[in-house]
C-alpha cells in the first residue's frame, strides 16, 4: 500500500535495534526523510547510511539518551517541523516492585512517560499549524495486561495512555493523531535478556526458553520488528487520519478479549 507520506519528515526515537529500528526502516521504505537516535554512535551512524543509500532519503543520526533534555534537543534541533513522531524508549528492568526505591520509580515515569510527553509539547502546535501530524507511541501490551515484574513499565506507560486520551481529542480537527501500539512478544534483544535469565534460572537452553514463550502465543511465534514497524508506519500515513486515541495491540493473540 502507498502509504502517502513521502517526502514528510519523521523523528523516531529509540531506533538504533529493535521495534524501533523496525519502524524507522518502514518509515524509510514509505519515503519519509528520518532523523533517528541511540546511544551508540557507531552504529547509528551505519544504519543512517544504509537507510539513505537504499531509500534515497534524508537519515540525520543523532546519538544521545532521549530521555534527557539535552537529548531533546539535539533531536528536535536536527528535526524542529517533524511531520511525524515515534515515541519509544527503553523500560525499567524487571524488578519486584518492592525493589524500587523513589529515584527508580522517577526514572521509570521519566523514560516511560514525561519524555514521550515533552516531545509531544514541543512538536504538535507546529503539527497543527501545517495540518499534518501522527505521533505514534510505542508502549506494551503490559498497560492491558500486567506482566510481571514490569510493574514500574506497566504502569508509566499506562500512565501516558491516559494522559493523553483526552489531548489527541483536541488536535483531531487539525488532521494531526495520537495512537499507541502495544508489543507483545517481538524477537528483540530485550526479549532475548529474559531467554537468557530463565535459562539461567532453570537449567533450559536459550532456544527452550523461546520455544516455550512461543507456545503460549495462538500465533506459535513470537512477533519480528519488520512486521511491527510496518504496522507503525501505517498508523503514522495520510490513511489514518481518522483514526486517533486507539490502542493498537500487535501480540499473535496472546491477549484474550473481545474488545
Amino acid at each position: 500500500m502507498h502509504l502517502g507520506i513521502e517526502g514528510r519528515k519523521a523523528i523516531v526515537c529509540a531506533s538504533s535495534r529493535g521495534l524501533g529500528l523496525g519502524t524507522a526502516k518502514a518509515l524509510a521504505e514509505a519515503g519519509c526523510d528520518l532523523v533517528i537516535n541511540g546511544r551508540n554512535e557507531q552504529r547509528l551512524d551505519q544504519i543512517a547510511s544504509e537507510l539513505a543509500a537504499q531509500h534515497n532519503i534524508s537519515v540525520i543520526p543523532v546519538a544521545a539518551d532521549i530521555s534527557s533534555p539535552e537529548g531533546q534537543q539535539a533531536v528536535l534541533k536536527a528535526c524542529p517541523n517533524p511531520d511525524i513522531l515515534v515515541n519509544n524508549n527503553g523500560g525499567p528492568p524487571r524488578k519486584d516492585f518492592k525493589e524500587l526505591d523513589r529515584q527508580a520509580i522517577q526514572d521509570g515515569v521519566i523514560q516511560n512517560m514525561i519524555t514521550p510527553i515533552e516531545l509531544i509539547k514541543a512538536v504538535i502546535d507546529g503539527m497543527a499549524e501545517r495540518r499534518f501530524g501522527r505521533i505514534v507511541n510505542i508502549t506494551s501490551m503490559s498497560v492491558k495486561m500486567p506482566i510481571e515484574g514490569l510493574d514500574l513499565s506497566s504502569g508509566a506507560r499506562a500512565g501516558l495512555t491516559a494522559f493523553l486520551a483526552g489531548v489527541c481529542r483536541q488536535y483531531a480537527q487539525h488532521n494531526v493523531t495520537i495512537n499507541n501500539v502495544l508489543p507483545g512478544k517481538f524477537d528483540t534483544d530485550r526479549l532475548k535478556g529474559g531467554f537468557e535469565r530463565q535459562a539461567e534460572q532453570t537449567g533450559i537452553t536459550i532456544e527452550e526458553a523461546k520455544r516455550l514463550s512461543s507456545e503460549e502465543i495462538p500465533a506459535r511465534r513470537l512477533g519480528n520488528p519488520e512486521e511491527f514497524g510496518k504496522a507503525c508506519a501505517f498508523m503514522c500515513s495520510a490513511h489514518a487520519g481518522y483514526i486517533t486515541g486507539q490502542n493498537l495491540l500487535l501480540d499473535g493473540g496472546l491477549y484474550p478479549s473481545a474488545f
